[in-house]
């Protein structure tokens, strides 16, 4: 049911007269519904459902402006009802959506049981109850954000109402279904994919490589559309790492005003990762791809889904997020095209393996024709060992240099390797008796990154997220000493370990830490990511021993490297090689064609004729600008 009239006709049918319904408006995906006594909606506990069925659109209820307490009787009201145990630490009003916003620390008690304190708030204020969690650790990303969209809570109405009209308008039936290959295949970085029927365009994913500021090897082929961008209907985004994000604001700078689609997670961390982004460039005197009222601009449009969340994005596409167990908030995408036309799955990242942070990629689907997956570690011999080796490795590299009175620098990627190597010095540390022998610095996005996290603990194994929530987080360890002065100081005192950013020493702390530490025989570099072929860190990883680096005032100098090398492998957030045939073959239920992207030309390649020996199911990796007919 897709028109306004009809659905507010239906609607009343099913409400009770007295509910006195006011309006129905389109909010983007969901169908906002306005009353006038909502008292006389929530007599009957089944109504919201029936109300679901009736519309087959997700449903918000809400109070009309009329009916609505005023914000400081409401105010005075919800902290009465509220307990105080719930940890609340703000709460704010957004008069255009008709809500309040709260923000606790543990917002399963300003829920209640079975939802009741928030039906006991709605009842009372007439307010509709928006539940915040309050990271555990300071994050100035979750805070911005908030501020910003509260704030922006006018022109954002306009926006989801018109976005809502947009999606909702008749169904136009396509006979056809394509994919075009705008960067990230057969090699990794710049992830883009223009997926295209007669009646919709919509980009998955929309990333830079970082490792370069060479255009025509960082960026997207985005002039390979041939369709201008402000005729693309929706931008999704598997998740927040910037080979997948980095260049989305860009489409904000040169005409895109519609939605992009992703989980909670990977908004706060995306805009995390790129106001840094523009940070790097500006320190490197390099051109910046846009500007930070891009990045701004970008998030007013962002619209998050959960996982297993079933949205329509325009009349004929519908968009479910699943677990892609890489990073926080990481999702592959299913998009059902048509009616039943077609049903295509990007992996993005994932990780079909075990992590200390993340459940395994989800391998089950309504339906799959089509998937694309990731092939970073697709190569023959690219067979990872077992975690808990993984583990006790690492860590007798640790305990021998710091025996020696050395330093270790582990690089890590702010999100998601940053929080893995944590967790793991920290069981290391409990299983000593929560000592450890010397200190470990954090530098660096890793403690924001890491403070998100903690907002955001059902996203986590269940067995982290036990411990978030009973203000036991692992993040907040003893053992964890944050930067916050000199970093020569720390290199010139006593040995330690340093875990900083960026993981493929592409610019941030690490490289001035390696710098600092290059020199000294007895310290030690410790690879424990991905490091691309156009990285400093590939470089050293492979024996160089003297590297070319820029210097804090610009100019090029030559860094000679003493200091020990290690590569411990088996904490990506990648699948290996097993991980992913293994993944394939799981899948319920099998698709009927895959293509390999997202890794160097070689490994697209050997695991894209691997799958098809192994599963017998059409394979093949194709080219940056290859269009594909799927359908």
């Amino acid at each position: 049911m897709d028109n306004i009239a009809e659905m507010q006709k239906s609607l009343e049918n099913v409400l009770p007269p007295e509910s006195g319904l006011a309006r129905v408006e389109f909010e983007g995906p969901d169908v906002a519904i306005y009353l006038k006594n909502i008292k006389a909606f929530y007599s009957d506990e089944n109504l919201i459902r029936k109300i679901a069925g009736i519309l087959r659109k997700r449903v918000i209820i809400r109070s009309d402006p009329s009916a609505l307490m005023p914000p400081d009787q409401a105010l005075a009201k919800i902290k009465e009802i509220v307990p105080t145990e719930a940890g609340v630490t703000d709460i704010k009003f957004s008069p255009e959506f008709c809500e309040v916003w709260i923000d606790s620390l543990k917002p399963g008690l300003v829920i209640g049981k079975g939802g009741s304190t928030l039906k006991q708030i709605i009842l009372a204020t007439g307010w509709a109850p928006k539940i915040l969690r309050t990271p555990t650790m300071p994050s100035d990303t979750i805070k911005g954000i908030r501020a910003a969209s509260l704030k922006d809570s006018e022109n954002r109405k306009k926006f989801l109402t018109s976005l809502g009209k947009k999606i909702c308008a008749p169904l136009m039936k396509s006979d056809w279904v394509k994919v075009t290959a705008l960067g990230g295949f057969r090699e990794v970085g710049r992830s883009c994919m223009l997926v295209q029927t007669p009646n919709n365009k919509i980009l998955i994913d929309c990333g830079v490589n970082p490792e370069t500021s060479e255009g025509t090897r960082a960026f997207p082929y985005l002039n390979a559309m041939n369709v201008p961008l402000d005729e693309l209907d929706a931008v999704i985004c598997t998740h927040a790492h910037l080979d997948h994000c980095g260049f989305i604001p860009y489409l904000y700078a040169y005409g895109y005003d519609g939605p992009v689609y992703c989980t909670p997670p990977t908004r706060d961390l995306m805009a995390l990762l790129q106001f840094d982004y523009l940070d790097v460039l500006a320190k490197t005197s390099a051109n910046p791809p846009y500007q930070e009222k891009d990045i701004r601009k970008e998030l007013s449009r962002v619209v998050v889904r959960d996982y297993e969340e079933v949205t329509d994005i325009s009349p004929e596409i519908k968009l479910t997020f699943h677990n892609a167990g890489h990073i926080l908030g990481s999702a592959m995408v299913h998009l059902h095209i048509g009616e039943g036309l077609h049903n295509l799955v990007c992996s993005g990242d994932i990780k079909y393996g075990f992590t200390k942070l993340f459940e395994p990629a989800n391998t089950i689907f309504p339906r799959v024709e089509t998937i694309f997956i990731e092939s970073t570690y697709g190569g023959h011999a690219d067979i990872m060992p077992r975690r808990q080796e993984t583990d006790k490795r690492l860590m007798e590299q640790i305990h021998q240099i710091i025996t020696n009175k050395g330093k270790v620098l582990i690089p890590v990627f702010s999100v998601g390797r940053a929080q893995e190597i944590m967790l793991v010095l920290e069981e290391y540390a409990l299983a000593h008796g929560e000592t450890f022998e010397c200190p470990v610095y954090i530098d660096g996005m890793t403690l924001e990154a890491s403070a998100i996290h903690t907002a955001y603990p059902e996203y986590l194994k269940p067995s982290l997220q036990r411990r978030i929530l009973s203000n036991r987080s692992p993040f907040e360890s003893k053992i964890f000493e944050v930067v916050k002065g000199d970093r020569k100081a720390i290199v010139e005192g006593d040995p330690c370990v340093i875990v900083a950013p960026s993981g493929m020493l592409s610019g941030g702390p690490s490289v001035e830490y390696l710098r600092m530490m290059a020199e000294e025989a007895k310290n030690m570099l410790v690879f424990v990511g991905y490091q691309s072929s156009l990285s400093m860190g590939r470089r050293i990883q492979r024996g160089q021993r003297e590297v070319p680096t820029t210097s804090r005032d610009g100019k090029l100098e030559s860094m000679k490297i003493n200091m020990q090398i290690e590569t411990v492998e088996g904490f990506s957030g990648h699948s290996d090689r097993n991980q992913l045939v293994s993944f394939l073959r799981n899948i319920k239920p099998a698709p009927e064609r895959i293509f390999t992207n997202h890794g160097d030309e070689n490994k697209c390649d050997d695991l894209s004729r691997s799958i098809g020996r192994y599963t017998r199911i059409e394979s093949r990796a194709p080219m940056n600008l290859d269009a594909i007919r799927l359908r």
